[in-house]
């Protein structure tokens, strides 16, 4: 399956999410791709929005490919050994200058006792996921379901044991990356997150 854009993504996500419309849930883009979704997601269902702040770290001989991602707290969620140090700090940096300047738009909506749900819009390994969920599982959230248009078969597996539940459009057997499966995949901005926030 090929998505035309992301947002023609989201509205099949909405249309799958639709039994949450108007139960007060709170939806979570992961930065920066998904956080448009997520506007959309959660305007369709009367929702609140904010942002769950994760960063993949990726293998230090090849640092497209994921190997562990990092949440807001510092808290790490790799293979043992496998990432890089110094890129997780200059990464946590990132991420806390990243809250500052979206907490000038929107003060950070707490998960505690909501049904939480967790965009992206994409699941290649899965790593910024899985360390989105553990993050807001220590939030106390009465549920977590994690929306996605495409994600690998392997790595949908792994999350659909940790979250609640996963709603994902599309478990291609050949995938490489996430851009593979729209046929537009532009870069969103932090401009274009702070707008979709506003």
């Amino acid at each position: 399956m090929i998505f035309q854009n992301r947002l023609e993504a989201a509205k099949m996500l909405a249309k799958q999410l639709k039994s949450y419309a108007g139960q007060n849930a709170l939806v979570l883009g992961i930065p920066r791709g998904a956080v448009p979704m997520a506007r959309h997601i959660a305007d369709s269902l009367q929702a609140d929005i904010d942002v769950v702040l994760v960063h993949k770290l990726g293998h230090p001989e090849n640092p497209e490919y994921a190997v562990g991602a990092i949440d807001e707290q510092g808290h790490i969620y790799a293979e043992a050994g496998e990432y890089d140090q110094a890129e997780a700090e200059a990464q946590l940096k990132t991420l806390q200058e990243r809250r500052k300047s979206y907490t000038a738009v929107r003060s950070r909506i707490s998960a505690t006792n909501r049904i939480v749900i967790i965009v992206d819009d994409g699941i290649a390994t899965g790593w910024t996921v899985k360390a989105a969920v553990q993050s807001i599982r220590a939030e106390n959230p009465a549920k977590i379901i994690v929306a996605s248009p495409v994600g690998s078969s392997e790595s949908v597996s792994e999350i659909r044991a940790m979250a609640d539940e996963i709603i994902c459009l599309s478990e291609p057997e050949l995938f490489q990356a996430v851009g593979q499966f729209y046929a537009e995949f532009d870069q969103v901005t932090d401009e274009q997150v702070i707008e979709a926030l506003s």
